[in-house]
Formats: structure tokens, C-alpha cells, sequence
């Protein structure tokens, strides 16, 4: 496998293992973690882990469009648009949440790794523009 897809490859195969490890956490953990805690860091949590959700899905719909390039499925010009942008803005940027130890340590794991995948892919697609432009 070459270079650019070998990587490819595996940062999608991180996001996925993450957005499998966030589903989980989600539908199995995130209630229990919740019980008995004030409702204010009730609705953090609840927020924290859409945060999560988005920069994940964000960063999934990027590296697909890049599979597509890789696959001849579309090209690199029409990927480089807004349409194709990986999107999420200050929501996803964010970097707070980790260091809040009023939430779950697995929200806070989740949120310190999403956000380093998120920037990751954020720098790339700003080098991909670059190449295109």
C-alpha cells in the first residue's frame, strides 16, 4: 500500500475504533456515569459528549471524501471546496473538557482524544487545499 493511502488508512481505522469507544461509552456508560451528579454537569456531560460525536463525525465524512479521491470516485479539485471541508468550527476546536475533573474520566479520555484526531486531520486538510490550490 502506498504513502498517502497507508496513512489514510489508518486514521481512519483510529476514527472508527474512537467512534465505536464513544458509542459505547454513550449507550452503556455515559447514564451510570451521570447518576449523582449535580444536573448542571449533567447537561456538561450531555453537551462534552456531542462534542465528541461531532468532531468525530466530521473528521469520518473528510477522510471518506479522501477514500474517494484515492478511489478515483471523485478528484482532488472538487474535494478541495467548502462542500468537502472538514467542518465543525469553534464546537470542535475547542480543546476544554479533559482537564474538567467534574466529568467521567472516559468523557474526558474521549474528549482528549477526539480533539487530537480532530486537529490532526484539521492540519491535513489545510495541507490538502494547499496542494490543489
Amino acid at each position: 500500500m502506498s504513502g498517502p493511502t497507508a496513512f489514510f488508512n489508518r486514521t481512519y481505522d483510529e476514527t472508527m475504533a474512537l467512534l465505536i469507544e464513544a458509542r459505547n461509552y454513550i449507550a452503556y456508560n455515559e447514564a451510570a456515569d451521570q447518576r449523582g451528579l449535580p444536573p448542571q454537569v449533567r447537561l456538561q456531560v450531555s453537551y462534552e459528549s456531542l462534542r465528541v460525536t461531532s468532531r468525530l463525525t466530521q473528521v469520518m465524512a473528510w477522510l471518506l471524501a479522501q477514500k474517494a479521491v484515492h478511489a478515483g470516485e471523485l478528484t482532488a479539485q472538487q474535494v478541495a471546496t467548502e462542500e468537502y471541508a472538514l467542518a465543525g468550527g469553534d464546537v470542535c476546536t475547542d480543546p476544554s473538557g479533559p482537564d474538567n475533573q467534574e466529568l467521567p474520566a472516559g468523557l474526558r479520555s474521549l474528549l482528549e482524544r477526539s480533539y487530537k484526531l480532530y486537529m490532526r486531520v484539521a492540519r491535513l486538510d489545510e495541507q490538502v487545499r494547499r496542494n490543489v490550490a
